[in-house]
């Protein structure tokens, strides 16, 4: 039997339940759990490194091991493949995968409409302080992203971790086993499908470029085998193995290893409906060192599973959103398989929160660096300014050294009249720029401090700076065209209108099929002078109505607002005022 039509792990049948697991250096394999009282069934050779038996008294619920005979070394190990477990040192669970989906279905939104919110389950919303937030207590705030405008919920990774190592979700050791203190399997599915009622899609952040922390893992050394002193069957055991994290890089060259992968990627997309994948750290599953154009160190068979992954996840949904986390800086990841390419649907633009800061966060004005924001904002990959995640601030970037953008705006005081102006501009290059829009849990409510995987949002910030909170209500509902006079931000065109690097101003044209209500023309004052009449060039002339004003004391009654009443242009270029630390987005009526 080929290895691609095995059903691998504990499969529930009306004749009980099968189990098949890969151990091909092991000597004798048996499965015991409490359908035989921890008792040893002997499992069978199949001649190809699996073992198979099917136990007819076996049933949903129960609780299970493998016992792997290698040499004179026997170990109890818990299944890769486990749907659930106990805890990530306890032992796995038999599950049924059956749910009841209802009338529900995975959402089908464009990509140049969809507004994303990078959630960390353990944090985003606990009942209790004492412990971690989960799936149900989540899915208590969906009306509240609904009504932030949220289309796309992106969770950081959820599977079965071991507390002592750490809660981001991003040292893996049992990836298709949903953490229990999240709420397990169940509570999950339950949040996808809450989630699609309400019209709002969920990805799910997958981390393919290794696994957990080493020799705690039961995958390391799994039927007893290893070389040069590495991880066994699951793992390269040569120098490709080596990671920043570890050396537990997966072997993408072993049949098995990518069906482990591949199969993986069918359980989330198909049982859970999920509506795409964010690939974690693709640059570490292409090439051994982590370099870009560096074909010495290419993983070529990483390369081949990235082009799988994407081939798989769109044969279950052919609208799947699947993006990479790369450098940010290679064409072929968005490019389709066919042409060569990885076949993403986006990657992350991870050099943008970096150029944000540098343009708002400088002690002075002349320090300030408006050019680099104005050359991303441009950038594109392969032609398509969608295929690209935009964001301010992530899990990476406010945290590994940094803090949130409004903490670093600020140290110490995230919440001050400084940091909530730099915390709406940043919200407003982010909404405003050409590619898939994501804003960092709390950020809308000035989270402050640095991302961690302890420290539950501040729900309370939601009421206390409710003008913050309304500002990016309102730049979400001017991207996805809400009031129909803003249709250019969801369009392909972009254009620097001005860029004066002494008066740190920049202004930029979004449009799609262009024309009024089309045509969006975004200035942002990025120094803390006003100016009374300032020249901007605009697109056509006519009149540009304001339709968003960051100064507004609306959004905060301490800021000095500054009313920008229509501007009238003639042969393309007005004078207007200027707030300090600011975004003005114009348009025209019909």
């Amino acid at each position: 039997m080929s290895t691609h039509k095995k059903e691998v792990g504990a499969v529930v049948r009306k004749s009980g339940v099968s189990f098949r697991v890969w151990a091909p250096f092991a000597n004798s394999v048996a499965v015991s759990g409490t359908f035989n009282n921890w008792q040893l069934t002997a499992m069978d050779s199949e001649g190809d490194g699996y073992w198979a038996v099917t136990i007819k008294k076996a049933k949903a619920g129960q609780e299970y091991k493998y016992v792997i005979m290698h040499g004179e070394q026997m170990e109890d190990k818990n299944d890769p493949r486990a749907l659930q477990l106990t805890t990530a040192a306890g032992n796995s669970v038999i599950v049924d995968p059956e749910f009841d989906w209802g009338e529900t279905t995975p959402q089908a939104l464009a990509q140049n409409q969809q507004v994303v919110y990078e959630m960390h389950i353990g944090t985003f919303n606990r009942a209790d302080p004492a412990s971690p937030g989960t799936f149900e207590t989540a899915a208590a705030k969906l009306d509240y992203l609904k009504d932030l405008g949220v289309t796309t919920i992106e969770l950081m990774p959820v599977g079965s971790m071991s507390m002592e190592h750490e809660w981001w979700g991003y040292t893996p050791e049992y990836i298709y086993a949903v953490e229990n203190l999240y709420g397990g399997r169940h509570q999950m599915l339950d949040f996808v499908k809450a989630a699609h009622q309400q019209g709002i899609a969920v990805i799910l952040d997958v981390v393919y470029n290794h696994f957990g922390p080493g020799e705690s893992m039961d995958m390391w050394r799994f039927d007893g085998w290893y070389e040069n002193d590495m991880g066994g069957i699951y793992f390269y055991n040569d120098y490709r193995g080596k990671t920043p994290w570890g050396d537990t890089r997966p072997d993408y060259g072993r049949p098995e290893v990518q069906q482990f992968l591949l199969d993986n990627v069918r359980m989330w997309m198909q049982d859970f409906q999920l509506d795409g994948l964010r690939l974690d750290s693709t640059i570490f599953i292409r090439n051994h060192k982590g370099f870009n154009d560096d074909p010495a160190n290419d993983i070529p068979e990483g390369w081949l599973l990235l082009q799988k992954i994407n081939t798989v996840a769109r044969k279950i949904n052919e609208n799947a959103l699947v993006i990479a986390e790369d450098v940010g800086a290679n064409e072929y990841i968005c490019k389709p398989v066919n042409e060569g390419g990885a076949g993403f649907s986006a990657q992350w633009q991870v050099d943008l929160p970096h150029a944000i800061r540098t343009a708002l966060n400088a002690a002075h004005d002349n320090e300030r660096d408006i050019r680099t924001v104005s050359n991303l904002l441009q950038r594109r990959f392969n032609g398509d300014a969608f295929k690209r995640v935009v964001y301010s601030d992530s899990h990476d970037s406010a945290a590994n050294g940094s803090a949130r953008l409004n903490e670093e705006a600020s140290p110490g005081n995230p919440a001050s009249i400084f940091a909530r102006q730099h915390q709406i501009i940043a919200a407003g290059i982010v909404l405003t720029a050409p590619g898939v829009p994501m804003l960092l849990q709390g950020e809308e409510f000035l989270q402050g401090g640095s991302f961690n995987d302890w420290q539950a949002l501040s729900w309370d910030h939601a009421e206390k700076y409710a003008g913050i909170l309304e500002a990016h209500k309102h730049l979400i509902a001017l991207r996805k065209n809400q009031h129909g006079n803003t249709a250019g931000l969801a369009g392909q065109g972009v254009d620097i209108l001005h860029e004066n690097d002494e008066a740190k101003v920049l202004a930029y044209h979004r449009w799609d099929q262009g024309g009024p209500n089309d045509d969006t023309v975004v200035i942002i004052n990025f120094s803390t002078t006003a100016f009374k009449d300032y020249a901007v060039t605009f697109p056509r002339a006519g009149t540009w109505k304001v339709r968003f004003n960051s100064s507004w004391k609306g959004y905060s009654d301490d800021f000095k607002e500054v009313a920008v009443s229509d501007v009238a242009v003639e042969s393309n270029t007005a004078s207007l005022p200027l707030p300090p630390s600011s975004v003005l987005i114009l348009s025209q009526d019909e």
